[in-house]
């Protein structure tokens, strides 16, 4: 009896204490230390997602909010060593707030070793430059040149200059100093909000300059050295190139095999883009792949031809580490951009991996490499090629370790036709995953996917990687021995059936899905959503699904902008209902017509206001209205520099709800609701109106707080309060 009664005594005790877990909290703790327990291989994985963290917080508050996060990050380290550094749950806190805290870090003191103070103002000036760079850009008929000024007369040490094919001279090489005048300009930014930023990737290339030159330029001392020999190379061999395909071909087989793009049509490249097959002309993980992967096995296959070398030494170390060499060359070779880069990183990994005797590609492999690029790269993380390359990658790798996946491609006893039927219909598969994992990352970029890039691809990827390349290839080996012509003929034709694929698919009914830029938050569930199925395993990795359901519907719901003003206040559209176009002045340029017909996710070819029924225009002003949610919205907009008597304007402005101009205008001239004139496009950048609920998105409100921005502070609406319905009439 005794002894019952302790027992019962320590059962009453250990319920007690249970109880007491399960009110504190503990018992739960001890819940999701199982489940972290269960998830510990996957853990490491997100390394370079906390990485990327702390690079986004830092895109999105700027270093001056730095204090303030690393007042947070330390309080967390606090917490996980008070918690108890035994716990997985307080191990994960403490390596997510150190991985955020290197990454904010990182891309901080990356901003501040490259910072180039931009030109403050628009300046027209002769002056002497030295050579760094020389980039054909013969499709738009001209050749860019960056330039060291050595900060001549206040200018930024480096700008980037465009001068006409026809003043471009052979003598004109790195290294060679030469002097002209051009109207040089600070680096632009976004045009209008969600638009591609150039000020940005000018800050982290140190470029602080950009502008024209205005007539030709003089040789002012020879190149005495060739200072960049990858550069100088990779131009004479796309010049090569170009020379020896076929005509109309050689554009592209230049951007396949060097990555040079300059020389490409605007049709030509925008049919790639439409139909999903815009990366054959980046060199990235495709054609640094074909190039090590046909280095390993040439050298291993020549290698095994040599018994003494084949018994005697490791021949798969040998092979890799001649690929490696070829790839870091090859990276040089076309330009070492960030996405050959990381192509680079990631051939090197495998070859490593492949010497070990390890898995050749895996998700560790992969976040191993993002993690390196991330780190020494951290500003790429905001840009799409980054995004794109390593979803692609990821979506391949997890498709093909599914169960389902490998027993669909696992090899086995049956006809040929059978078999090739599997290995078709096993890339259509693949081809449409990377097609819907890359579809968010698209839309939120470029405001458009294409739909069919799935089956172009099944053809382009073979027919680059087996073909085309291979013979460029063969083609430059035997152009030594005068036998190269065959060589190029065919790869042109391999070349014109990936423009005539491009074009048809391009051009077919739904080829691409348009859609208004989506919510910042709705992105971010899009890829947070994606990325918790990617890495988690079993159960816990559905409820990824949640956050990407969330994030697709906000992103079909997003509002379409009913009006769109580009910065310098030239050029407004009106976008209707049914996706129709209004612009106030039909003489844009494409650069103009491509960037508002992207953000307005429109396809459809513009209409001149002019032929607009609901618009009343002279040649200096317009007038018209525009109608939403069951009330009319009355704009008015200049179009030309020629004043308007001040009486008349002013008069004009009471009338309306919203006056634009690129002009400075009156403070008599005083709309019922929003005015934006020269004045206030210098402080806050191009526009996107929303009437629906009504509010105006200016390009300050991303980018106020970036080092690079010369915009002013933010504002979001306008101060005006709402008309009401029966004044905004006409």
């Amino acid at each position: 009896m005794p002894q019952s009664a302790t027992v019962r005594g320590l059962l009453a005790q250990f319920s007690a204490a249970r109880q007491a877990d399960e009110s504190s909290g503990f018992y739960r703790l001890s819940a999701f230390e199982s489940v972290l327990e269960k998830q510990r291989d996957q853990l490491p994985l997100f390394a370079p997602v906390m990485l990327g963290l702390g690079i986004i917080a830092w895109q999105t508050w700027g270093s001056q909010f730095g204090p303030a996060i690393y007042c947070a990050i330390f309080g967390v380290i606090l917490l996980a060593f008070f918690g108890g550094m035994q716990f997985r749950t307080f191990q994960l806190l403490f390596w997510a707030a150190l991985l955020i805290g290197l990454g904010f870090g990182a891309i901080a003191l990356k901003s501040e070793m490259v910072a180039a103070t931009p030109l403050q103002s628009p300046r027209i000036l002769t002056f002497n430059g030295r050579i760094e760079s020389v980039e054909d850009v013969s499709a738009r008929e001209i050749v860019r040149y960056r330039l060291r000024t050595g900060q001549f007369n206040g200018l930024p040490e480096t700008i980037r200059v465009n001068i006409p094919l026809q003043h471009h001279r052979r003598e004109f090489q790195s290294g060679a100093i030469i002097r002209l005048k051009a109207r040089l300009m600070p680096p632009p930014g976004p045009a209008i909000p969600r638009g591609y930023d150039f000020s940005r990737q000018a800050w982290f290339s140190g470029i602080g300059a950009t502008g024209s030159a205005l007539g030709p330029p003089t040789l002012v001392t020879p190149s005495q050295s060739n200072d960049d020999f990858w550069s100088s190379a990779r131009e004479s061999l796309s010049s090569y190139i170009r020379a020896a395909m076929p005509e109309g071909t050689g554009a592209i087989g230049a951007a396949l095999l060097v990555g040079t793009r300059g020389a490409i049509s605007e049709s030509d490249a925008q049919a790639l883009r439409n139909s999903g097959m815009a990366h054959l002309l980046s060199v990235s993980g495709l054609h640094v792949s074909a190039v090590v992967g046909g280095a390993f096995f040439l050298i291993s296959r020549l290698l095994a031809l040599f018994p003494v070398i084949a018994l005697r030494f490791a021949v798969p170390l040998i092979a890799a580490s001649g690929a490696a060499l070829i790839a870091v060359c090859y990276t040089l070779l076309t330009g070492a951009e960030v996405p050959t880069i990381r192509a680079c990183i990631a051939a090197l990994l495998i070859l490593i991996a492949l010497a070990m005797g390890r898995e050749a590609l895996s998700l560790r492999l992969l976040a191993t490499g993002a993690f390196a690029v991330l780190l020494f790269w951290p500003e790429s993380l905001a840009g799409p090629s980054f995004q794109l390359s390593f979803s692609a990658v990821a979506t391949i790798i997890i498709l093909h370790e599914s169960p389902l996946m490998q027993r669909f491609i696992s090899r086995r006893d049956e006809p040929m036709l059978f078999r090739m039927g599997r290995l078709i219909l096993s890339l259509l598969i693949t081809g449409a995953a990377i097609e819907l994992a890359l579809a968010p990352i698209a839309l939120f970029h470029f405001h458009k996917s294409g739909l069919y890039g799935a089956l172009a691809n099944i053809v382009a990827i073979p027919l680059t990687t087996f073909f085309i390349m291979p013979l460029q290839l063969l083609g430059l080996v035997f152009d030594q021995l005068g036998l190269g012509a065959v060589f190029w003929w065919l790869s042109g034709q391999g070349v014109a059936v990936i423009i005539a694929i491009a074009h048809v698919v391009s051009g077919a009914p739904g080829a691409v899905l348009a859609l208004p830029a989506m919510p910042y938050w709705a992105f971010a569930a899009l890829v947070g959503g994606a990325l918790w199925c990617a890495i988690l395993k079993g159960r816990p990795r559905l409820w990824g699904l949640v956050p990407i359901l969330l994030g697709a519907v906000a992103a079909f719901l997003a509002p379409y902008p009913d009006m769109l003003v580009t910065g310098d206040g030239r050029h407004l559209a009106i976008v209707e209902k049914s996706g129709e176009l209004i612009l106030l002045r039909p003489g844009a340029g494409d650069y103009a017509l491509s960037m508002l017909s992207e953000n307005a996710a429109t396809m459809q070819p513009p209409i001149a206001i002019d032929a607009w029924d609901k618009a009343q225009c002279s040649s200096d002003i317009c007038t018209f209205l525009v109608h939403k949610q069951g009330r009319n919205w009355t704009i008015l907009a200049t179009r030309t520099h020629f004043l308007v008597p001040s009486m008349e304007l002013a008069a004009a402005c009471k009338r309306v709800d919203i006056v634009v101009s690129e002009r400075y205008l009156p403070m008599s001239c005083k709309p019922r609701w929003f005015k934006a004139d020269r004045g206030f496009f210098d402080r806050h950048g191009g526009l996107a109106i929303y009437f629906n609920r009504p509010h105006v998105e200016s390009v300050a409100d991303g980018l106020a707080h970036q080092p690079w921005s010369t915009l002013g502070p933010k504002q979001r609406t306008p101060k005006r309060p709402l008309p009401t319905e029966g004044k905004s009439k006409i």
